[in-house]
């Protein structure tokens, strides 16, 4: 492939929305507290798994959590990009998840994963 045709391709590949914004880690934490507490902890494994670390880990990597099936086979590393493509469809992502939340906004979704990512002690050093 010659280097003005990928160029092109990469062009027409956009990131998600929110994985192009700058988040705020601090409205994100409002946030997360507003929306991700009922199933979530950042310590504990409770409805859903545990999120402190999550940005840098594989999905399903939650040592002792019973996730489903379709977590299992998802295979991805949370990033901004995947957290995104997640926080907007989940169930479009991995088909037969038990999540079932969306964020629609992607200002909202970039706070979500500044915020995620600075309680991500492996995330901050990269």
């Amino acid at each position: 492939m010659r280097p003005p045709i990928l160029l092109a391709v990469i062009l027409l590949c956009p990131l998600p929305a929110a994985a192009q914004m700058t988040g705020d880690a601090a409205h994100g934490a409002k946030l997360y507290q507003q929306r991700c507490t009922a199933c979530h902890s950042l310590d504990a494994n409770r409805i859903g798994p545990m999120h402190r670390g999550v940005f840098g880990r594989k999905s399903a990597g939650v040592p002792g959590y019973a996730y489903s099936d379709a977590l299992k086979g998802l295979n991805v590393t949370w990033n901004a990009q995947t957290l995104d493509r997640w926080l907007t469809n989940p169930s479009a992502m991995a088909r037969g998840t038990a999540m079932g939340i969306r964020v629609p906004n992607p200002q909202d979704r970039a706070d979500l994963i500044a915020y995620l990512k600075s309680v991500s002690p492996s995330a901050k050093t990269k």
